[in-house]
C-alpha cells in the first residue's frame, strides 16, 4: 500500500478515534503502526497496531474498533485507553520527562565510564566488534556485574532512575546508543 494511502488511513484513524474513544490525535500518531488489511469485500478493514503493548484497532469505513480480546491476553485495558486520551500537556510532560532522562543517561558516569563498550555491539557502529552479545545482553550482564559488585555508578544511576529492575535498567542504559548509532548512520 503506498505511503499516501497509509496516511489517509491514519488521518480517518484519528478521527474515528477522537469521535468514539476520546483518544488524542498526537497518541494515535505516535503509538499506533499499520499492520495491514483483513478480510475480504464488505467485511474488509484495516488492522492497527500499538507499537508497545500490541493492542489492534480494526478501521472499516469511518468506525474503528478496538479489539479488546485479541490473542491469548486481553488488550485496551482502562489504563491504555486512559493513556491514549491523554492531553497535549501530558503528552507534553512525559516527552520532556523522557528527554531529561536520557539526557541524564547520556552524560552519567556510568554511561560515559561503558560507552564504548556498549556501543561495540551495535553493528552500525564503526567499533563494532563481531561474533559478541546483542546489545542488550551485553547491558544485561554489564548491570549484573556492577550490581554484584555494588558499583557506586550504577548504584546512583538506579536511584536516578527509581529503579532497581535489570531490564528497565538496560533500557535506559541502552538508550543513548541508540541514539548515537542513528547519528553515526546518517553521517555515512
Amino acid at each position: 500500500m503506498s505511503p499516501a494511502k497509509i496516511n489517509e488511513l491514519f488521518d480517518t484513524l484519528r478521527a474515528a478515534c477522537a469521535r468514539q474513544f476520546g483518544f488524542n490525535p498526537r497518541r494515535v500518531t505516535a503509538g499506533m503502526r499499520y499492520v495491514g488489511k483483513e478480510g475480504h469485500g464488505n467485511d474488509q478493514v484495516h488492522v492497527f497496531k500499538d507499537a508497545s503493548t500490541h493492542s489492534q484497532i480494526a478501521l472499516k469505513n469511518t468506525f474503528a474498533t478496538l479489539r479488546e480480546t485479541h490473542g491469548e491476553k486481553p488488550h485496551w485495558t482502562d489504563a491504555e485507553k486512559a493513556h491514549y486520551k491523554n492531553t497535549n500537556a501530558e503528552i507534553d510532560a512525559e516527552i520532556a520527562a523522557k528527554q531529561a532522562e536520557l539526557d541524564y543517561t547520556r552524560n552519567c558516569p556510568l554511561y560515559r565510564d561503558h560507552r564504548e563498550q556498549l556501543l561495540a555491539h551495535y553493528k552500525g557502529w564503526p567499533g563494532y566488534q563481531a561474533g559478541g552479545q546483542s546489545p542488550r545482553e551485553a547491558a544485561r550482564a554489564l548491570i549484573g556485574t556492577l550490581a554484584d559488585a555494588n558499583d557506586p555508578r550504577l548504584t546512583a544511576f538506579a536511584e536516578h532512575m527509581r529503579s532497581n529492575d535489570p531490564e528497565y535498567l538496560t533500557h535506559q542504559l541502552l538508550a543513548p546508543c541508540h541514539l548515537e548509532v542513528d547519528e553515526e548512520i546518517k553521517v555515512i
